[in-house]
């Protein structure tokens, strides 16, 4: 499942590039970059592919993503329907890894700076108490020119350096041998599994869709992402459950069926392995914050 490669524009003015996204669909696919990506989503929720990690994203997380790291940020559909009032604001920064020259990381100075690069190659998580400071220190770059752009940055990567814990998102192992012939299979998969997920999938459908038999699926899936499809399509599930969760909008036994899960049990156990908790006790857990 090879992403695509993405050029990322610079200009001869700024050494590193930074901008704001209002729309959803701005690099909406599965690709990678040999520059560095600093996130911060303003306004926006969906669900957020790096690595072999899935998870949800809201506003106002921040991702730090490395060089070369394949990801994917995909916008709940109430974004791409005119008549819903969800509007995207991403500010999305991309540097390469030596634009500051390529002793400068290591400087005995830059030791933490060389550090937190080393940890985006499995993608960093801000933890939810560091977010809006840092959140703030990548919108300033866009407001800022000069020196003081470069030393924003430099804040914003020591700063999510400090925090404690720094979530890892991809795992140790995940592939990066990227095969010209699965050039656009990873976006096919995703995006029938997130347009599919709450009714049962087929393996033969999904087997269909990636343009290989059905005995080749479940092997060539796990191959490449060191999962599962079913354990796939769970945590596609088991996100959208927690959406629903934090919406506090239905009961739980409405959104099992909501999410995909056709018995309450499985719904359960699902969602405790993936998130660590039951439903209840994480809906709780996240209006007491």
């Amino acid at each position: 499942m090879k992403p695509q490669l993405l050029k990322v524009s610079n200009n001869l003015v700024n050494s590193f590039s930074a901008r704001r996204d209002k729309v959803p669909y701005i690099n909406n696919r599965w690709h990678y970059h040999a520059e560095v990506e600093l996130i911060y989503f303003k306004k926006g929720n969906g669900t957020q592919f790096i690595g072999d990690s899935i998870k949800r994203f809201r506003s106002g997380d921040v991702v730090l993503v490395g060089a070369h790291l394949p990801h994917y940020w995909r916008f709940d559909d109430s974004y791409f329907n005119e008549d819903e009032k969800n509007n995207a604001d991403t500010v999305v920064v991309h540097f390469n890894e030596n634009f500051w020259g390529s002793h400068f990381l290591n400087l005995p100075e830059n030791k933490a700076l060389k550090l937190v690069l080393e940890k985006a190659h499995r993608g960093i998580q801000i933890p939810d108490k560091n977010k809006k400071a840092i959140g703030e220190l990548i919108e300033s770059i866009l407001l800022s020119e000069g020196s003081k752009r470069i030393i924003l940055l430099m804040e914003a990567l020591l700063a999510i350096e400090n925090c404690t814990p720094n979530h890892l998102l991809s795992s140790i192992g995940f592939r990066h041998d990227f095969e010209e012939i699965e050039n656009d299979r990873i976006n096919a998969i995703y995006n029938y599994s997130l347009a599919n997920f709450k009714r049962k999938i087929q393996m033969e459908e999904m087997a269909s869709v990636a343009n290989i038999s059905p005995n080749s699926f479940c092997r060539y899936f796990k191959s490449r992402t060191r999962k599962t499809y079913t354990q796939f399509i769970s945590e596609i599930r088991v996100g959208h459950a927690c959406k629903l969760l934090i919406e506090d909008s239905m009961n739980v036994k409405q959104i099992c069926y909501e999410s995909g899960f056709h018995n309450f049990a499985s719904f359960h156990k699902h969602f405790k392995i993936i998130t660590g908790k039951s439903p209840l006790t994480y809906q709780k857990s996240y209006l007491q914050k």
